[in-house]
């Protein structure tokens, strides 16, 4: 009798379901970060299911991904050793930027595998807190993170098997793709665990904005309401630091987890740009000689050092304007102060205000600042080397 009316309910929630994965269209965290899921759970890196509100351990998942991430470091310690022992792949000047790329490239994966429980338990913090955002932050954040993780990997696909030499052991190969693709994926986490900190950051100031805002329209409310107001506010006053508490313990915990990662691409992409620009623009012609010619023909080595330099302005773009939200609280934290005039609001205030001088809130790997100071360097450091 009823089974019309059922089925019709579930074809309703069935389209909803559907209209949640939208790419470029999230409504919540999971949504948002449904394409670097995916990318991981190819690689090997998130042997967990994804449920509506958390991340469960699965054996089906995690006796693969084990598997996955033992063979592919142990081939590229194999490299390694077969490199410098014997000299089987590389020449002998590009020894120190192959050694640098797969020591740093193994050490990636062993701490990524290594702190897999950690990064689900940062993860489920982030996925708990970032519920309060507004549908709209998600749609917003969705463009960015859904574009650049999907362009990033399809790019690397792409160009690895265009740049594949038939003589090349097909071991070596796939262990570097690999390589290749984990770092790029475990960045790109980062930077998205970054950009919905962020917006946490944006909507704890967006209400404490609205503070104000509610304060300005009561003083037309009869006196009768002033003990009812006051109360209201300071239940929305402790709950902004509370909110606030908890991003900042977030901040640091994402900061202690991923700084050995940063630190390695940090320096793999250093020594990358370098090396590449070293052996593709010098030359020695009774003197150093620059060679901006011979640079152009070679169109592999213009995207790999671009896509470097893009990755680590990402890094740094999000990091920095996610500090930039933080500290925007405090300014908007006095503006209230200034319009306030009940003493026990401004007493709150005045404790939010010592809260978030004792929070630190700037992304960084290891004390290394992550922000426009490190793009600078990065991007000024190798031509000082090669003049």
């Amino acid at each position: 009798m009823f089974s019309p009316s059922s089925k019709f309910q579930r074809q309703i929630e069935s389209k909803k379901e559907e209209r949640r994965w939208w790419l470029f269209y999230a409504t919540d965290f999971q949504s948002m970060m449904y394409p670097c899921f995916i990318f991981c759970r190819i690689l090997g890196i998130l042997p967990y299911k994804i449920n509506a509100s958390s991340f469960e351990t699965s054996k089906s998942y995690n006796i693969p991904s084990t598997i996955i991430m033992c063979f592919f470091c142990f081939c590229a310690l194999i490299t390694i050793c077969m490199e410098n022992i014997y000299g089987w792949f590389f020449e002998n000047v590009h020894k120190i930027e192959i050694n640098s790329f797969y020591i740093f490239g193994s050490f990636i994966m062993i701490v990524t595998f290594v702190l897999s429980s950690p990064r689900i338990r940062l993860l489920q913090i982030i996925l708990q807190i970032s519920s309060r955002l507004p549908s709209e932050s998600y749609q917003q954040l969705s463009m960015l993170i859904h574009a650049k993780d999907i362009f990033g990997f399809s790019f690397l696909i792409i160009q690895s098997s265009l740049c594949y030499d038939p003589k090349c052991s097909i071991v070596l190969y796939l262990s570097t793709v690999y390589m290749i693709l984990l770092v790029f994926v475990m960045d790109m986490l980062y930077i998205n665990c970054v950009c919905v900190l962020k917006a946490c950051f944006k909507t704890i100031n967006d209400d404490l904005a609205n503070l104000l805002i509610t304060n300005n329209k009561s003083h037309s409310v009869m006196w009768i309401y002033h003990e009812q107001r006051n109360h209201l506010l300071l239940m929305e006053l402790n709950d902004l630091k509370k909110r606030h508490l908890i991003v900042s313990d977030i901040v640091q915990r994402l900061n202690i987890i991923f700084s050995p990662q940063l630190l390695a691409t940090i320096a793999v992409s250093f020594i990358e740009v370098t090396f590449e620009l070293y052996f593709n623009m010098v030359e020695w012609k009774n003197g150093l000689y620059i060679n901006l010619a011979k640079q152009i023909h070679h169109t592999y080595i213009l995207t790999y050092i671009t896509y470097y330099f893009v990755k680590i302005v990402l890094i740094a773009w999000a990091c920095e304007t996610g500090k930039n939200q933080a500290r925007k609280i405090s300014t908007t934290i006095h503006d209230v102060l200034n319009s306030i005039n009940d003493e026990q609001i401004k007493y709150e205030l005045h404790l939010f205000s010592l809260q978030i001088m004792h929070c630190d809130n700037t992304f960084s790997a290891k004390g290394l600042s992550l922000n426009a100071t490190l793009v600078r360097a990065v991007s000024d450091k190798p031509f000082i080397i090669i003049v």
